[in-house]
């Protein structure tokens, strides 16, 4: 009976988890470049009390065995790296990746971090940088007096200046992708961070080796999908509602067996 209680609390505990994942995702429905979490789930280890194939005689053995299980945890939880909608907002600075690839941020550690979120400002030297004032990396420096800013597919960046009659080229934008995109760590602030199973940085030129191109005054929105999360919340509400129903049921035995020794 005690086994069964501590089974049902991995599967109360793996539900609830699944339940912080969703309310996550909900949460950051209008964060730009977000991307879903989805929990991974593993069954734990289990008692052979009669292992399958094990001889019951010299001539004949279990075809299934007896293999009790311990229950259920979250592994991991893994993003969802699929693209989300390209939603226009008429801001020059904001930047939308249609593809693979993350923009490269510095933060004042000096480490580079990698972000789908191209909502950029200008700071008071000029440079573009992220809503916390990071610095996009590779610089690119909006010298005074231009009067627009564009950026091309491919990254180019030129500007209008006042009293000219041609744009200046200012700068290439640049893009990094990963092996395994899905390793990177999240840090918060739109923010990852490379990993041992992210693999190194492959950088280069928008729409080159397989880099998604830049749409400028686009956002990317989450890619979360309300109908879909909504869904899984009343799934994962349903589960725990069965583990708690199975807490109970073993708890009325406990009280029967109580009952029937005294």
């Amino acid at each position: 009976m005690m086994q069964s209680l501590a089974v049902v609390r991995t599967g109360l505990e793996g539900t609830q988890t699944k339940m912080d994942v969703i309310s996550n995702n909900l949460a950051n429905i209008n964060t730009a470049g977000f991307k879903k979490m989805r929990p991974i789930f593993s069954d734990l280890v289990y008692q052979n009390t009669a292992q399958p194939g094990g001889f019951t005689s010299q001539a004949t053995n279990y075809p299934s065995g007896l293999q009790l299980g311990t229950g259920a945890n979250v592994v991991a939880t893994e993003p969802v790296v699929t693209q989300g909608n390209l939603e226009q907002t008429g801001n020059a600075l904001d930047l939308a990746i249609n593809g693979q690839g993350y923009f490269q941020i510095l933060l004042p550690t000096g480490q580079i971090a990698y972000t789908r979120d191209g909502s950029f400002q200008i700071s008071s030297t000029g440079q573009l940088v992220t809503a916390k004032g990071n610095q996009l990396q590779p610089s690119i420096t909006i010298p005074r007096g231009a009067t627009s800013v564009t950026v091309g597919t491919d990254g180019t960046v030129s500007v209008q200046i006042q009293g000219q009659a041609n744009p200046s080229q200012v700068g290439l934008l640049q893009l990094a992708n990963f092996i395994n995109p899905a390793g990177l760590q999240n840090i918060g602030g739109n923010l990852a961070l490379q990993t041992q199973a992210s693999g190194a940085p492959i950088v280069g030129q928008p729409t080159q080796n397989g880099l998604g191109s830049l749409a400028q005054g686009y956002l990317e929105g989450s890619n979360v999908s309300v109908v879909d999360e909504m869904i899984d919340m009343i799934a994962t509400q349903r589960a725990y509602e069965l583990n708690t129903q199975a807490a109970k049921g073993v708890d009325q035995m406990l009280n029967y067996l109580i009952q029937a020794a005294t």
